[in-house]
């Protein structure tokens, strides 16, 4: 996911340039034994020592909750070394006579926190009743020791202001290239021994412990985003382990794991689909129902677009609409369809800011105050570890990427792609580009890594169920055609949607979802589902 969808996820869930620069992604160490896996599941574990408690101290204890530090290794190989904790959260079942097991929850990221989904309504009561729902947060993330590349904040945002979201001018890409290098020079000095094994395998083989130790005997799992391929690779290496398997938001496992450029310029694609998409619907229904529905919605935002490259926007309070701050705005709203209207109102009323002498056929157009989001760049980190330091950003959304995911060695590398990124993805392509330099000088790269890159086609004890929106704009809709085809034994049901993951905007993909965790039942494939609301309700 890129450093967007690390938040918009939790919060809610890549030319023949790439061809020529492939060779220098050199194969990664891999753990593709079933037999690793057996032995692994045959070792003893702790049982998890819950203790109550009150998520949310500020309301009255529902007395529902429990939670947990679990230890794990930090390095598998080296089992009885030093350990992290992994902290969990748990929503008791509630029914205790219909308890089936645990339900493991992942938001995805990578970097997003799980610990609070177990307090999460996203499920229907049949689940809340049948179910543990176990929120946690991964190695390395938030609350699990999180990942820190730096001290103190200052020092952090001393590096971290000095790199350009989306850099156009040569001054701002070497300046964002020598920023990069300086933030992983800082990781190298920091971040401890965690930083060598933050890859996905052993996020699983942690999950895996976790499933054990709360005494389920088959995994129950719901991953979203960068969660789905942390539940792809559960299949693959534990594959008789499976009782239900949802992954929504899907990522292109085999892809990922083996050409990190082509898989992020194939997001940046993504992205630009879902845009589109949202543009054509916008026109459709027309102004007001969407406030920028006047006319050629495409050419006028390409417009405003190509405007910023080369001229920031001051509005009347001070605020400056810059290109970065725009594309970040414009990439989160997409993540989730209930901001695409209000997106549309903040357009519109740049595009008069602009255009200040612009007529507009509206009754009521929107003012340049609606504008000024556009002017505000969406974090690039989370902030969700409790602040008991200096520094509580944790660093992990990379930690991960850059071991799961193979790229080139050469910085320089990502100021070429996106040049010609941007001709076929003219919104998203250079900003997707720059989403990764890091990994180039990471200090513990994919290809020194221990990962799991397949084989994905191992039949599971039961069919995992794959959900796909036709225009999610983080993990494009043919990455689910392809998660399915990947997997040994699965279905795909998908949903009409601009939207990053499906499940909780859909009463019949909700029902779906509640007929296959607790009943068993796998949906019928190839199912075409809408989403309750619309994008530009009409006015009552």
């Amino acid at each position: 996911m890129s450093r967007i969808s690390t938040l918009a996820a939790a919060a809610a869930c890549a030319l023949a340039l790439v061809a020529g620069t492939a060779g220098a992604v050199s194969a990664a160490p891999t753990d593709q034994a079933p037999g690793v896996a057996a032995a692994a599941a045959a070792e003893k574990v702790d049982p998890v020592a819950w203790t109550p408690c009150n998520p949310d101290p500020s309301k009255p204890d529902p007395k529902i909750y429990d939670c947990a530090v679990y230890p794990v290794p930090i390095d598998y190989d080296n089992p009885k070394g030093e350990k992290i904790g992994i902290a969990m959260l748990r929503r008791r079942a509630g029914d205790p006579a219909k308890r089936i097991g645990s339900l493991f929850l992942n938001p995805g990221g990578p970097g997003g926190s799980g610990y609070l989904w177990a307090t999460t309504a996203r499920f229907a009561p049949q689940v809340q009743d049948s179910f543990d729902l176990i929120g946690f947060d991964p190695r390395g993330v938030a609350r699990s020791n999180p990942l820190r590349c730096f001290k103190t904040a200052e020092e952090a945002d001393a590096i971290t202001g000095r790199m350009t979201g989306v850099p156009v001018t040569r001054a701002e890409v070497d300046e964002t290239l020598d920023a990069t290098e300086d933030y992983t020079d800082a990781c190298s000095r920091n971040a401890g021994p965690l930083i060598e094994h933050m890859s996905t395998i052993n996020v699983v083989r942690d999950l895996d412990r976790m499933r054990r130790a709360v005494g389920d005997a088959k995994l129950n799992f719901a991953g979203f985003s960068y969660g789905t391929l942390i539940g792809a690779t559960y299949a693959g290496m534990y594959p008789d382990k499976v009782r239900a398997l949802i992954i929504d938001g899907n990522v292109d496992p085999n892809l990922r794991l083996h050409n990190g450029l082509e898989y992020d310029r194939q997001r940046a694609d993504g992205f630009e689909i879902a845009l589109d998409e949202f543009l054509k619907r916008c026109q459709a229904v027309g102004a007001p129902r969407c406030a920028f529905g006047e006319g050629d919605t495409r050419a006028r935002f390409d417009a405003i677009r190509d405007h910023l490259r080369t001229s920031p926007v001051t509005l009347p309070d001070g605020s400056q609409v810059t290109l970065s701050s725009f594309t970040s705005q414009v990439a989160n709203a997409l993540y989730a369809q209930s901001r695409l209207a209000p997106l549309a109102v903040s357009i519109q009323a740049l595009d008069r800011a602009i255009q200040p002498q612009a007529v507009s056929s509206l009754a009521a157009a929107p003012s340049t105050d609606a504008a000024k989001v556009l002017a505000q760049t969406v974090p690039a980190a989370l902030r969700e570890a409790p602040a008991d330091t200096p520094y509580t950003t944790d660093d992990s959304y990379y930690g991960v990427n850059c071991q799961d995911k193979p790229y080139p060695s050469n910085t320089r590398v990502f100021a070429n792609v996106a040049k010609a990124w941007e001709q076929e993805s003219p919104t998203f392509g250079r900003y997707q580009a720059f989403d990764a330099p890091a990994c180039a000088s990471w200090p513990a790269p994919a290809r020194d890594a221990e990962r799991y890159s397949g084989p994905w086609n191992r039949r599971t004890a039961n069919p995992v169920l794959v959900i796909g929106n036709l225009y999610d704009p983080a993990t494009q809709y043919k990455f689910a055609q392809r998660m399915q085809q990947q997997l040994g034994n699965a279905v795909l049901v998908s949903v009409d949607s601009i939207e990053h993951c499906a499940i909780g905007r859909s009463k019949a993909l909700n029902a779906l979802v509640t007929s296959y965790l607790v009943d068993g039942k796998v949906p019928a494939a190839g199912q075409l589902l809408r989403p309750d609301a619309e994008i530009f309700p009409s006015a009552a």
